[in-house]
C-alpha cells in the first residue's frame, strides 16, 4: 500500500490550488502531521476544513482520523513515514557514514534513563525560565532547542549572547529556573566552574553532553548523553539534534493544553506579519 507522501506526490498535479496548499504544508511539516487534527491543519494551511476533508478522501482515507491512525501505526512499528528505498551498501564513505549515524542513534536511545528524562521534563514544565547555555559547536544546537521550546512556552533564553559575558545574566538565576547546559567535547574551560557556581546556588541543571563526559555528571541534576562519533575528523551532531527533537516533542505533549493556543497565536502572527513564505 502506498504511503501518504507517495499518494500526495502522485496526485499533486491533479489537486486544486487549495488542496495543493495543504499538500505543500504537509510536505514541509510531515514529521509533525500526526499532532494536528483536521481543523488545525486547515488553519495552518490557510484553507477550509472542507478542503482538508476532500483532499484526504481523494487520497483514499474515509476520515482524517484514519490517516493519523495509519501514521501512528507506522511510527510505532519503526517503519519510516516517508518512502526511501535507497540501500546504503558496501564500504563507501556514504555507507560508513550511514552505519555510524545509525549506531549513534541506537546508542543514545538505548542508554536513555527514563526516570531522569521524566524528572528533567517535569522541571522544564514548571520552571520560571529555561536558560540554555551552549558554546562553540554547541551554540547552534542551543539555538535550535530554544526555537523549538519557544513554540510552546515563553521565557526561553540562550547564553552567552554574542560578545557578552555570562555573569550579568547568571546573577538572577534561582532554583525556580532550569539551565540546560550543552557541554560537548572540546568545551571551554569555563564550563566546570560555571556548573559549580550553578550547583552552589541550587539552580537545577540538565546536562547534555557526550557519554564520555563522566566528570561533569556530579555537577548536574540530570544528564542526557548523545554520542558524537564520526567516520572522519568532524564530530557528528545528528544524535544531538535527535535528542533535541525528543525533548521538544515530549515538552509539547506535557503542556499541550497551554502550548496549543500559543502555537496557533504564533501561526496567526506569521500570517498577519507575512513573515514566512506561503508555498
Amino acid at each position: 500500500m502506498e504511503q501518504l507522501d507517495e499518494r500526495l506526490k502522485a496526485q499533486y498535479p491533479s489537486l486544486s490550488p487549495q488542496e495543493q496548499r495543504v499538500a505543500d504544508f504537509i510536505f514541509d511539516h510531515f514529521d509533525d502531521l500526526i499532532s494536528y487534527n483536521s481543523a488545525e491543519l486547515a488553519q495552518l494551511s490557510g484553507v477550509s476544513k472542507a478542503t482538508v476533508s476532500r483532499l484526504f478522501k481523494r487520497l483514499g482515507y474515509e476520515k482524517y482520523k484514519d490517516m493519523r491512525d495509519e501514521l501512528r501505526t507506522l511510527r510505532q512499528s519503526g517503519m519510516p513515514l516517508t518512502d526511501n528505498r535507497d540501500a546504503v551498501q558496501g564500504n563507501t564513505l556514504l555507507a560508513r557514514h550511514y552505519k555510524q549515524e545509525m549506531a549513534n542513534l541506537t546508542q543514545w536511545v538505548n542508554a536513555l534513563d527514563a526516570q531522569q528524562f521524566a524528572e528533567a521534563m517535569a522541571c522544564m514544565v514548571k520552571a520560571r525560565r529555561v536558560v540554555i547555555i551552549g558554546m562553540r559547536n554547541a551554540y547552534p544546537a542551543a539555538l535550535h532547542l530554544r526555537q523549538q521550546l519557544l513554540q510552546a512556552r515563553g521565557q526561553v533564553l540562550v547564553l552567552p549572547q554574542p560578545g557578552q559575558s555570562l555573569s550579568e545574566e547568571l546573577v538572577d538565576l534561582t532554583p525556580d529556573d532550569l539551565v540546560v547546559m550543552m557541554a560537548f567535547r572540546r568545551r571551554p574551560r569555563i564550563i566546570r566552574p560555571l556548573m559549580q557556581q550553578l550547583q552552589s546556588r541550587g539552580v537545577p541543571v540538565l546536562l547534555m553532553c557526550e557519554p564520555q563526559a563522566h566528570s561533569l555528571f556530579p555537577l548536574a541534576s540530570w544528564q542526557l548523553c548523545a554520542p558524537l562519533d564520526s567516520v572522519s575528523a568532524y564530530d557528528s551532531y545528528s544524535s544531538v539534534n535527535s535528542l533535541i527533537n525528543l525533548l521538544a516533542n515530549a515538552f509539547l505533549h506535557e503542556i499541550l493544553d497551554k502550548g496549543r493556543p500559543r502555537i496557533h497565536e504564533i501561526a496567526s502572527l506569521y500570517q498577519q506579519l507575512d513573515e514566512l513564505e506561503q508555498r
